[in-house]
């Protein structure tokens, strides 16, 4: 409060200065009653005054000691006697008395004129000086670095709150060593990775891996976006990054975690604009940064990213980015680990187990996850419970994967059980093949874009797949079509999401995987990416026509030997497929329970038409 103070007593001045001013110069004032000067003489003849003063330019009449009247006279003393004489005014006894005195001054006027003006001058300077003087503080400011600095030791993220990456955890050790104890390493002539690449799809963890390094290391933390570098002007990007290392040189040791490095580390002289715009221009600042002629600093940096492929190649030789880690979405036991670390705060019931929402969640990533603990805790409290339940958990998982229930919705009877039998044929042709995924749940309670949905509950998670797995997958994928092909004899247009993953999964086995027997162990077609755009935009037809007509017919086998199985396996099992349609109609929602008993007389086994 004492410096803004400080900061506006000039300016209150200033105003408080023009007020008195103004009221000066506006105030009423009393005073004699202007007149012609030669109603000013016929009073004086008349005796109605008594005393004549002369002020400067002005003759004011006094009758005893007030100021009666008032008349403009230009001349001396000896002009005004001169004057009344001729006019015949008596002067001296019996007469008007002549008295001269100095004119009284108008100080509001004076002030109105002369104190207002410069008032108003120095206000209008102070403001220009003001503004030019904060222009300069932001043109100053402008190429300073935009890095948020977290000292290590107030860090509450360590190894601990990471989960779900323990290999990555193990790379990063080493850097958390050096930092801590270097002469460790400089005594043996090692030193430390200059810098450090996290690789790995959004929200695996790279930023909460960086974070626990220097949470771990208690070391000062830089934290930057790749984005904040680049601005619209020229060398702005550059003058940032040496700032930044400037800032991270003299708290040595420290760390430097750039965000999305690919924002300004894509591969130089393939974008449109040539090999010097702004954007390269930071990237070469970057790299003479992290290997130039100053290099026995202890400053390391760690960037993240999910496109190495586009980032320069110079940025990622040893002495730069020495170590790539890459890390991956979690497997199952990962995925357990990480739902305990969200989960250590709230209240649990005793029957949660994350062994079971770790198995029905593959492919979520730690943020997924996260976000899942949070949906369970919104949905325990809508429902009024003291603790955070499996139901809500498995509900929660639901929400993240197809979106809310949509109980609302209106549907006729007939669409009800179009979906129904639908999605009885998924989960009947899932559990009469051997390599299919087990069947946990089906329904036909609306969610996202979905009229009804089948979910899987895979014993393990998978990284290489068969050429049976895949063959089982398409057939269990057609099901919902055959069985409204078999049960109403047409189809309808709710396979069409069915249709298109069946078909983009045919065609990788026999244009990516080699697993067509005609056309034999080759690939199709090279892809082919602008770098600048960081993205695939074309695929390279390297095969004659003949071949991709070959290559249309071998998908086209598949897809219909996948379709004649599902149907085979549906027509044998009909009386099934009706039961299962008929409870599902009346319930909604079939858990893993209730389909063991519908599926306890059924036995796996291979069929192929």
């Amino acid at each position: 409060m004492k410096s803004l103070w400080g900061r506006n007593s000039l300016l209150y001045l200033l105003f408080l200065i023009v007020m008195v001013a103004l009221i000066f110069a506006f105030m009423p004032h009393g005073g004699p009653e202007e007149v012609t000067l030669g109603a000013f003489i016929d009073q004086a003849k008349q005796g109605q005054i008594d005393t004549i003063r002369q002020e400067d330019s002005s003759l004011v009449g006094l009758a005893g000691s007030e100021d009666k009247i008032k008349a403009s006279f230009l001349g001396n003393t000896e002009d005004l006697r001169n004057f009344l004489t001729q006019e015949g005014v008596t002067i001296g006894e019996g007469g008007v008395k002549i008295d001269v005195k100095a004119a009284t001054r108008d100080w509001g006027t004076i002030a109105l004129q002369i104190i207002l003006p410069l008032a108003l001058f120095g206000f209008l300077f102070f403001f220009l000086f003001k503004s030019a003087r904060g222009m300069g503080s932001q043109a100053f400011d402008f190429s300073k670095s935009r890095a948020r600095l977290s000292h290590g030791d107030k860090s509450t993220v360590t190894f601990a709150d990471v989960a779900g990456a323990e290999e990555a955890k193990e790379e990063v050790q080493e850097i958390v060593e050096f930092l801590k104890y270097p002469e460790k390493f400089t005594a043996l002539g090692g030193h430390v990775p200059c810098g450090v690449l996290l690789v790995g799809p959004p929200g695996t963890g790279k930023t909460l891996l960086a974070k626990a390094i220097a949470g771990e290391a208690k070391v000062p933390f830089y934290s930057i976006s790749g984005s904040e570098f680049v601005e619209m002007f020229v060398g702005v990007g550059a003058a940032r990054v040496r700032n930044l290392f400037e800032q991270a040189k003299h708290t040595a040791p420290s760390l430097i975690f750039v965000d999305e490095i690919d924002a300004v580390g894509r591969h130089r002289g393939a974008g449109l604009g040539g090999g010097h715009d702004e954007r390269e221009q930071t990237l070469n600042q970057i790299l003479a940064e992290m290997d130039g002629f100053d290099t026995n600093t202890n400053v390391i940096v760690i960037a993240a990213t999910n496109r190495p492929d586009i980032l320069d190649p110079a940025l990622l030789r040893p002495g730069r980015f020495d170590r790539h880690i890459v890390i991956d979405l979690p497997d199952m036991k990962g995925r357990e680990a990480i739902l305990e670390v969200h989960a250590r705060n709230k209240p649990l019931a005793k029957t949660t187990n994350f062994k079971t929402i770790a198995k029905e969640t593959a492919g979520f990533s730690g943020a997924d996850l996260a976000n899942l603990i949070n949906e369970a805790a919104i949905l325990s409290a809508r429902h009024d419970l003291k603790e955070i339940t499996a139901q809500e958990l498995e509900s929660a998982a639901e929400r993240v994967i197809a979106g809310p229930e949509k109980k609302s919705r209106t549907i006729s009877t007939k669409e009800k059980e179009i979906i129904a039998y639908h999605e009885s044929g998924h989960a009947l042709t899932s559990r009469m093949l051997p390599n299919a995924d087990p069947v946990h749940k089906i329904s036909i309670i609306a969610r996202g874009m979905m009229g009804g949905w089948t979910r899987f509950l895979p014993a393990e998670d998978h990284h290489l797949w068969t050429k049976s797995q895949f063959n089982d997958r398409i057939a269990v994928t057609l099901g919902g079509r055959a069985a409204e092909e078999i049960k109403y004899g047409e189809v309808t247009t709710g396979a069409e999401n069915d249709l298109e993953q069946a078909t983009k999964l045919a065609r990788k086995m026999v244009t990516e995987y080699g697993m067509s027997e005609k056309l034999g162990p080759r690939t199709f077609g090279q892809k082919q990416e602008l770098v600048f755009l960081g993205r695939e935009i074309s695929e390279q037809k390297d095969y004659s026509d003949e071949t991709a007509n070959e290559i249309d017919q071998e998908v086209h086998n598949i897809i219909q030997r996948a379709y004649g199985t599902t149907k085979r396996i549906l027509s044998e099992n009909k009386v099934t497929l009706t039961k299962m349609a008929e409870d599902l109609i009346a319930k909604e929602t079939l858990g893993e329970e209730e389909l063991n008993k519908l599926f306890k007389e059924l036995v796996p086994k291979q069929i192929y038409v």
